[in-house]
């Protein structure tokens, strides 16, 4: 049982302290609180479920851990399918009622979808698609500390949410000309990730410099520069899409 009371995930803690998801039996008996379980499919062999809700009197057995600390503490199909009811649940928090006129939706038999019965407007769970960017110049990667970074001495790749009506790529060419003054060329796919913080898609490309001087829209940035492989800052852990970017760059410069 995946069960989520944000931004925490709840945990077993077996003896000696190891971490891993609940049984379905056990929540339900020991935590009334949440909310129907939501079949999401199974996992070698054993059903997987996935709800949300308040917690009281937490037993000692069980123990909230911030979800976006999951990663590592179990096996990586767990983490993806941790994300997967994460987003399923927050669908249908936030998809109850109709976006067009307010009728209570219904959840779909046959597909992944909920329907409104008086209008007829149909809902999704929703996928926001987002770039990752790193950009060489020479021997050096373009890095930037975001202002809604909570650490001011973090640096990552690029990233920005994809418009309606735009190609990932001219979203590429978009996001690092807005937030730092670089034009960039050549802009090739590198990867993907889903990031269930809260229903994003992330998109890696690799850009080469075309242009321009750093400037950086104080908005968006705190501070942008140029690196090479032997001064870079502290940069996100290799599990995400940027770490990934950037293990890149230094395994080819």
């Amino acid at each position: 049982m995946f069960a989520f009371s944000d931004p925490d995930i709840l945990m077993h803690r077996e003896a000696g302290g190891h971490l891993s998801i609940p049984r379905l039996k056990e929540v339900s008996a020991d935590l009334p609180g949440f909310g129907e379980p939501v079949y999401i499919g199974s996992f070698q062999g054993i059903s997987c479920y996935c709800t949300q809700g308040g917690i009281r009197n937490l037993p000692d057995h069980y123990q909230l851990l911030n979800f976006r600390a999951l990663y590592g503490k179990v096996e990586e199909a767990l983490w993806l399918i941790a994300g997967y009811a994460r987003q399923i649940c927050d669908w249908n928090l936030n998809f109850k009622y109709c976006g067009r006129c307010g009728n209570i939706n219904l959840t779909q038999a046959d597909e992944l979808a909920k329907m409104c019965d008086r209008c007829g407007l149909v809902s999704y769970p929703r996928i926001s698609p987002a770039i990752m960017a790193a950009v060489v110049r020479d021997n050096k990667l373009l890095l930037a500390n975001g202002t809604r970074f909570p650490n001011q001495e973090m640096y990552s790749v690029l990233a920005g949410f994809v418009e309606p009506g735009e190609a990932l790529e001219s979203c590429v060419r978009r996001e690092v000309f807005e937030e730092t003054g670089i034009r960039v060329r050549q802009v090739e796919y590198f990867g993907s990730q889903s990031w269930p913080f809260p229903d994003s898609l992330m998109i890696g490309f690799i850009a080469r410099y075309e242009s321009g001087e750093i400037r950086p829209d104080p908005e968006e940035i705190r501070a942008a520069d140029w690196f090479s492989v032997s001064d870079l800052p502290l940069t996100p852990k290799a599990y995400t899409l940027a770490g990934q970017l950037i293990q890149w760059f230094k395994d080819h410069h």
